[in-house]
């Protein structure tokens, strides 16, 4: 593996980690229809960012793209999240938000 991916491996499995715990929690919501994008978001953001580990990790010929569509999904999940009081959405957007700007140092 490229040492030079080594940081936003780090901050892309905390995006990871804290996507699904926003996922669970919003699930546990009183008003599970309000946090319905919030829900899906947080799903495609785990996706894309498990796949960038695994990119990364095997050396993929795809890495910068799959960082490139990484960050672009991470801004959306944070400015939905954002928009939500809870604090696990308030934490899930910093994440996101970290996690986009590290993808794309990473491919820069």
């Amino acid at each position: 593996m490229n040492s030079k991916y080594e940081e936003v491996l780090k901050v892309i499995k905390d995006c990871i980690e804290a996507c699904n715990t926003c996922f669970d929690a919003c699930l546990k919501e009183e008003d599970v229809k309000m946090m319905a994008e919030c829900i899906r978001l947080d799903r495609e953001c785990a996706d894309i960012c498990a796949l960038a580990v695994q990119a990364i990790t095997r050396n993929s010929p795809f890495t910068n793209q799959i960082l490139e569509l990484c960050a672009t999904v991470c801004d959306r999940c944070a400015e939905e999240c954002a928009k939500h009081e809870a604090e696990h959405c308030k934490r899930c957007a910093e994440s996101c938000r970290r996690c986009g700007e590290a993808c794309r140092q990473a491919v820069a």
